[in-house]
C-alpha cells in the first residue's frame, strides 16, 4: 500500500532525516520519501504488518505532528 502523510514542524534537513529515519524503522515499511519543501512522507507499506495509525505514531515520536 502507497500513501502520503503529511508532517508539521520540519524545518531543516535533520528533521527530515529524522522523520524519514523514524518512519522506515516501522514494521513493514517498504520505502520512504520525505520531501521538507512539501511538508510531506510518501510511504509504502505492507498493511498486514503496519497500519497508517504505526506511521502517524513514529512521526509522533520522532517529535513532529502526522496530519
Amino acid at each position: 500500500m502507497k500513501t502520503t502523510v503529511k508532517i508539521e514542524g520540519m524545518s531543516c534537513d535533520g528533521c527530515r532525516r529524522g522523520a524519514e529515519g523514524a518512519l522506515k524503522r516501522v514494521p513493514g515499511v517498504v520505502s520512504v520519501e520525505v520531501s521538507l519543501e512539501k511538508g510531506e512522507a510518501r510511504v509504502e507499506y505492507d498493511e498486514k504488518k503496519a497500519a497508517l495509525s504505526d506511521l502517524k505514531a513514529a512521526v509522533a515520536a520522532a517529535g513532529f505532528r502526522a496530519a
